[in-house]
C-alpha cells in the first residue's frame, strides 16, 4: 500500500546529505584520486533507494493503490486500512529500508577495501621495480 514511501523518505535524507557531504568535500581542497569519495558512495545509495521506491511506487499506482487526488493513498480513506497501511509502512517499508542500507554498506566497505588492496599492490610494484 504504501511501504515505498520509508525508502523515498530515506532517499530524500540521503540526497540532500550528499549535496551537504559534497560541497564540505569540495571546500577542503583535499583531492585523494586514489579513494573513492563518501559523497560518491552516498550517491549509490541514492540510485539504490530512488530506483527502488520508483518502482514500488509504479507498482502500487499499476494496482490502483495510489489516485492523483486526495489523500493520494486509498488506503488513507477508510481508518481500519489506514492502520493496516501504517503497519505495512513500518514492517515491509522499513525492512526494505534496512535492507537496502545493508547492501550498500557492503558495497561501500568493499570498494574501500579493493582500492586499498589496489594501493598496496602499486605501492609493492613500484617498490621491487
Amino acid at each position: 500500500m504504501a511501504c515505498f514511501i520509508v525508502p523515498a523518505t530515506e532517499a530524500v535524507i540521503t540526497t540532500v546529505a550528499q549535496k551537504v557531504i559534497r560541497k564540505k568535500e569540495n571546500n577542503t581542497g583535499s583531492h585523494n584520486c586514489d579513494k573513492i569519495k563518501f559523497s560518491e558512495k552516498l550517491g549509490w545509495l541514492n540510485g539504490m533507494l530512488w530506483g527502488g521506491s520508483g518502482l514500488l511506487a509504479f507498482e502500487h499506482l499499476w494496482h490502483g493503490e495510489i489516485t492523483p487526488f486526495f489523500p493520494f493513498l486509498t488506503a488513507a480513506n477508510n481508518p481500519a486500512n489506514t492502520a493496516e497501511m501504517l503497519h505495512e509502512m513500518a514492517v515491509s517499508g522499513s525492512a526494505m529500508a534496512i535492507l537496502v542500507t545493508a547492501v550498500w554498506t557492503v558495497l561501500a566497505v568493499s570498494a574501500d577495501r579493493l582500492t586499498g588492496s589496489q594501493k598496496s599492490e602499486e605501492k609493492k610494484a613500484g617498490a621491487s621495480a
